[in-house]
């Protein structure tokens, strides 16, 4: 969430700021109208204690001088006074909580340098690796839902039956292509971050820390019974890993990855194409995770970018990084970039990756400090990005390595993972 000293203090800075997103900022100016109110009824309850102390220091010297007459009256005028600051304490408790409410739905403010816009329409491509339209053959454009059924790799007809719409079966090669997917990215990463391997199912004030609640409520599984969360990304268990923790300066940026299965009610897919691996309820990903200090953060964000795409080309597949601008930035995000696949069967440029910068705003909800070395503490930045995501990048490997006399070629990056085979036949 959002520093209540900087909306304080910087109150046209941060409406401007949010103004770039595109939203409507009247709950921002409720919490600097209730932030006003809870000081002023803070100040009267402190006020309010403090002649309580004096009182109760005078009616200990007054029995003590044996004038309990006196005494009893200003008991009596404690106890008034008591009620009134009882009253005002529930009072600043109320407004309190009622700011916290509006600033878990207030987005972050976007980082200066992220670019203008009101939707993905206008999100900037920043560049495109290894991509040629004119080097796909008609073999390659045979979309990956065909390829899969064709090759007995993808069986979603079963999976369908087993767990309802939306969800997926890949068997055969299509299945040592899920895992050989997970433990390359797990692999590639490896040197730079620890591997993780947590909890896929969390509480309310877990979800909460990473900005998923109160917002996405309704794209998130829940346990009623339990009160648990299915994740809908590993990013949420490392974000609160530490939470209410100071990590020590010395191990920042620490940095950590996580390989899970990911849920997903995909809520407001209607419409939207939900064919073959496009767009499923359950999924497996490589998750990339850092806390770090306000001044590693922009380079992190940088090298994360391109260790992702990185990947992606190594595959041996086309790519594209796109800045995500300002109207399209997720609720927590302060600048974001996307990676995307080209996927020739379905003639699609196709998300894999969002690699973004959160600023303080996730750790501020849980609580996630560090020591500076000017004393005293401060809230740690993250940053998160999917360094492979399974279906999508499966889709582009199945449909740009189908080959014209039948078969896909597995990508050389991944033969060390398909027990000596080189194609799925």
């Amino acid at each position: 969430m959002l520093d209540i000293r900087r909306i304080r203090t910087e109150p046209e800075v941060v409406r401007a700021s949010l103004a770039r997103r595109g939203i409507d900022t009247s709950e921002l100016d409720r919490v600097v109208e209730l932030d006003a109110r809870q000081r002023q009824v803070a100040s009267q309850r402190d006020e309010l204690r403090s002649e309580v102390k004096q009182l109760s220091k005078q009616v200990g010297e007054l029995h003590r001088e044996g004038r309990g007459d006196e005494a009893a009256g200003l008991q009596d005028r404690s106890r008034e006074l008591g009620a009134q600051e009882q009253e005002l304490a529930h009072s600043t408790s109320e407004v309190e909580a009622e700011i916290h409410a509006l600033l878990l739905h207030i987005p972050n403010t976007p980082h200066p340098d992220a670019p203008d816009g009101a939707s993905d329409a206008d999100n900037p491509v920043v560049r495109i690796s290894g991509f040629d339209p004119d080097r796909y053959g008609d073999h390659q454009r045979i979309p990956h839902w065909e390829l899969g059924e064709r090759y007995g790799i993808l069986d979603n007809e079963r999976a369908v039956k087993v767990s309802g719409a939306m969800f997926t079966a890949q068997r055969k090669g299509g299945a040592t292509l899920s895992r050989a997917l997970l433990q390359y990215g797990l692999d590639r990463n490896a040197a730079e971050y620890e591997e993780v391997r947590p909890p896929t199912l969390v509480t309310s004030e877990t979800l909460t820390a990473t900005g998923q609640l109160p917002k996405f409520a309704d794209d998130a599984y829940l346990i009623e019974r339990d009160d648990l969360w299915c994740i809908p990304t590993a990013e949420v268990p490392l974000t609160s890993l530490y939470r209410d923790e100071i990590i020590d300066l010395d191990a920042l940026p620490l940095k950590m990855m996580a390989a899970t299965s990911c849920y997903r009610r995909e809520a407001g897919s209607a419409g939207r194409d939900t064919r073959g691996m496009l767009r499923t309820h359950e999924f497996d990903k490589v998750e990339i995770f850092s806390y770090a200090t306000p001044e590693e953060a922009p380079e992190l964000l940088d090298h994360m970018v391109d260790s992702v795409a990185e990947t992606i080309g190594s595959l041996g597949l086309a790519y594209r990084v796109l800045e995500i601008c300002t109207g399209d930035l997720g609720q927590s995000h302060h600048r974001s970039f996307d990676v995307e696949v080209y996927a020739p069967g379905s003639d699609q440029w196709l998300e894999v990756s969002s690699v973004s910068w959160f600023s303080d705003y996730q750790a501020r909800r849980g609580n996630i400090r560090y020591r500076p070395g000017t004393g005293g503490t401060a809230m740690v930045h993250t940053l998160n990005g999917s360094a492979l995501a399974v279906p999508r990048v499966w889709a582009a490997i199945v449909e740009t390595f189908h080959r014209a006399d039948g078969g896909i070629d597995v990508p050389e990056a991944l033969l060390p993972y398909f027990r000596g085979a080189d194609r799925i036949a």
